[in-house]
């Protein structure tokens, strides 16, 4: 079975009440979403008795067989290879914040079209109604055998860690959590386009990440295994430096490899001479802290919809400003990178995703740009069909120059 992207239209013209105009009638997201955004469709035909024999019974017991005696072989006789589980616990939805899973369900179909759209990879979503660590793992481990890989979605820091780290542990497939490494894999393409543009590289660059959930950790992770010249992190309270008592274990672990320089103080005050802004946080930088950046700057301001520095003031301070919105230049949009993540890897049946196969889409990804950067254009278009392919062969490549390969 495939994942198929459809537009599924309803004629009812009545809500669940059965009575005031539908909310699809004057809203396009609704008459969109009508119906879900994506259905189940066949591979194979099923036109008559032999069809219907050879695709179940008593066809399909031999392949079941089969199987059973070789369970490699599921790769190639199911859909295994091929499909991702989209998981989650709806408890960070898009800026949204705790939803319930029911309400992340559109985020999810949304998600898995993105899988299928730009990378080939059927997805399935799964919500869960739990938000306990440890029963998300016990499930996921129990679904495992359907996927070729975990694709971990929308779940609240600090749990998102222990839940990706807890299923990396116990699974033989590849898991990501999205919002933690696709964030990153493309942060970490558009700053080294940025540096290139600048004629510098990333070992040259004093970073600020504003933000120490998900994305912020993952991002201050791959850039220091990118060679970053040094990165601090700030919270609410600051940057999360050594010195503080107040820390979390993901934090404590994160003083351990950031902050070389010892930076104390607060967010505006380790922007002063920093080469690089980048947040994930929200919130508003002022414009004074931006000023005192060092010259030739670059700020990824990319909380959404509200950039934390508006891009037409960083365009008076910044060589380059990106955003995660779609009506600015130089969006990073984690699409860019999960579909060709995941393609890859399942194309050579990874038992994981590493470091460096994320480095390498990174790469990938930043090298599609080539002669055609400029400050507006650090990083591809989602829609440039470049992209996936790019992505895909670059962690393949990587995936087997690993020994995490097993085809």
């Amino acid at each position: 079975m495939a994942a198929e992207i459809v537009n599924p239209r309803s004629d009812s013209n009545t809500d669940q009440d059965g009575g005031a105009e539908p909310l699809d009638s004057f809203d396009p997201a609704f008459a969109l979403h009508r119906g879900g955004k994506m259905a189940v469709q066949a591979t194979v035909p099923i036109r008559d008795k032999d069809d219907l024999s050879l695709a179940y019974t008593p066809g399909v017991a031999r392949v079941c067989t089969a199987i059973a005696d070789q369970p490699d072989l599921v790769h190639d006789y199911t859909w295994k290879s091929s499909v991702v589980a989209v998981v989650t616990d709806g408890t960070a939805v898009l800026g949204l914040g705790d939803i319930g899973p029911e309400a992340s369900l559109p985020v999810m179909e949304g998600k898995a079209i993105l899988f299928k759209q730009f990378g080939g990879v059927d997805a399935v979503p799964i919500a869960l109604a739990t938000t306990d660590a440890d029963e998300i793992v016990e499930t996921v481990v129990r679904l495992a055998p359907s996927f070729g890989g975990v694709n971990l979605e929308d779940i609240s820091a600090p749990r998102c860690f222990e839940i990706e780290r807890k299923l990396q542990e116990r699974l033989d497939i590849p898991v990501f959590h999205d919002d933690q490494h696709g964030t990153a894999v493309v942060t970490l393409a558009a700053l080294r386009n940025a540096a290139r543009l600048t004629g510098r590289s990333v070992g040259d660059l004093r970073a600020v990440i504003s933000g120490a959930g998900a994305a912020g950790v993952a991002i201050a992770k791959m850039l220091v295994e990118a060679g970053i010249g040094d990165v601090a992190v700030a919270d609410r309270k600051g940057v999360v430096s050594r010195e503080r008592d107040d820390l979390t274990p993901v934090k404590r672990e994160l003083a351990g490899f950031t902050n070389k320089a010892g930076l104390t103080g607060s967010l505006e005050e380790a922007l002063s001479g920093a080469d690089v802004f980048i947040g994930v946080s929200g919130g508003t930088v002022p414009e004074a802290a931006v000023a005192s950046m060092a010259k030739g700057a670059f700020v990824f301001a990319m909380a959404n919809p509200t950039p934390e520095v508006h891009p037409e003031i960083a365009h008076k301070y910044a060589a380059v400003v990106a955003t995660g919105r779609s009506d600015f230049p130089n969006q990073i949009n984690n699409v860019l990178a999960f579909p060709g993540i995941f393609a890859g890897a399942l194309q050579v049946r990874a038992s994981r995703i590493t470091e460096g196969m994320k480095i390498a889409a990174a790469e990938a990804l930043a090298a599609v740009v080539g002669d055609d950067l400029a400050a507006d254009y650090v990083i591809p278009s989602p829609f440039d069909e470049r992209v996936a392919p790019a992505v895909t062969a670059a962690v393949a490549a990587a995936a087997r120059a690993e020994g995490v390969a097993r085809r």
